[in-house]
């Protein structure tokens, strides 16, 4: 048993479920699987870190240029800097969707402008704005002819950029596939990083699963963007009820 546990483990951290994770059918269909099918992946070893000799902190996160007061504004402008803080109580939204896939949107803490491509894009520098960005970068992968320039966008410069982007290509076919955010958790934060803690809700040929996917975000270039800096920026985990969350969806 603990060997099975420790196989399915394995592959959850996997760089091609890591980035699978952004890829929403891939998240659903992948734990599916893993999780009531029992199927097991091989177990191949994380992005390799970086040369010590290159990089004294490797997983350190980079300091992005200031763009503006309080360790950088808004790339789009939106009024508002927090330093420090935590979300406690759902934020209003209007609810847009990408695909089938629901996502929050406020003229406060964003997505207040979209990329050449049309994805959804920045994001206030606060807790809540991390909250909007990383429930964004839920929804957005739902859309194939979107992954590949918006994770080109959203993940930033790092120690594991390339190993995760090379891990990112063809299309996704997430036809049958439904994804519901439901609630979430601040897990931390600070001026140029913070951690969020997703619940969501998928199914797919009639088998439902609740999950739990953890985003690891920093502030650079003027928005939130997934953190290149960890080899793990997405930690995701069956969980057997939303029990801790702060409830959330459309």
């Amino acid at each position: 048993m603990a060997e099975d546990d420790d196989t399915q483990q394995s592959s959850f951290t996997r760089p091609g479920f890591i980035v699978g994770a952004v890829v929403v059918a891939a998240i659903i269909v992948a734990a599916i699987i893993l999780t009531v099918l029992n199927l097991n992946r091989d177990d191949d070893a994380a992005p390799p870190p970086p040369d010590p000799s290159s990089s004294a902190t490797s997983n350190a996160a980079p300091s992005p240029e200031p763009s503006g007061e309080g360790g950088g504004a808004s790339i789009c402008g939106l009024e508002g800097v927090e330093l420090s803080g935590t979300v406690t109580t759902a934020p209003a939204a209007e609810w847009a969707f990408v695909r089938t896939v629901a996502y929050p949107t406020s003229p406060e803490f964003g997505p207040a402008d979209t990329g050449s491509e049309g994805y959804p894009m920045c994001f206030q520098h606060s807790p809540q704005g991390a909250l909007f960005a990383a429930a964004t970068a839920l929804a957005v992968p739902a859309d194939s002819a979107l992954v590949q320039p918006w994770i080109d966008y959203a993940l930033s410069e790092g120690a594991y950029r390339e190993a995760l982007l090379s891990e990112v290509g063809g299309s996704t076919d997430s036809s049958g596939v439904r994804l519901q955010l439901v609630g979430f958790r601040m897990l931390s934060y600070d001026d140029d990083t913070a951690r969020v803690d997703l619940a969501v809700r998928g199914s797919s040929e009639g088998t439902t699963i609740t999950a739990s996917t953890v985003y690891e975000l920093i502030w650079e270039d003027g928005d939130w963007k997934i953190n290149a800096n960890v080899a793990n920026p997405f930690d995701f985990a069956t969980i057997p009820d939303t029990s801790g969350y702060i409830a959330w969806g459309a």
